[in-house]
């Protein structure tokens, strides 16, 4: 790295960051487009998917989302009768998201689309350095995950 003046855009990390997430995103609504859905809201059904029913605090930080986003994208997905939301028995002030077998049947519709977007977004390293990729921004984001506006529980 240069010094602090004279940092070129491929230099800074988070310029680069954003800009390889605007490429994912321009990938994942070329491939996955037609499902009407977002990376976010495919995110939450797949948590669903994956843990079943939660509560939208523990769906809200399995996706590293904070509340206010959460309730507005679980509030799309259940109406279009992908998701369920439920008062927990226990204590009606929280609810429960339960993934609908259309949220499922549509998660699962997507699989191929969505691993050809993430196998598109990494096409350009060489299949050995991939896995090091990943690696390293899962332990720069865990490294930095307190910093975020909404805490994501990394597994």
């Amino acid at each position: 790295m240069r010094s602090r003046g004279d940092l070129s855009l491929g230099d800074r990390p988070g310029f680069l960051v954003r800009r390889l997430h605007q490429i994912h995103l321009a990938l994942f609504t070329e491939e996955c487009g037609r499902f009407k859905v977002t990376p976010v809201q495919y995110s939450v059904l797949t948590a669903l998917e994956r843990h079943g029913p939660l509560d939208q605090v523990s769906l809200a930080m399995a996706v590293g989302i904070d509340r206010a986003n959460a309730t507005g994208v679980l509030s799309r997905l259940e109406a279009r009768g992908l998701i369920q939301r439920d008062p927990d028995p226990g204590d009606r002030r929280i609810k429960r998201c339960t993934l609908t077998a259309l949220g499922r049947n549509l998660t699962r519709r997507m699989a191929n689309a969505v691993e050809r977007c993430h196998r598109r977004t990494v096409a350009a390293l060489p299949a050995r350095e991939r896995r090091n990729f990943l690696t390293s921004l899962e332990r720069l984001v865990r490294a930095n995950n307190a910093l975020g506006r909404a805490r994501l529980r990394l597994e």
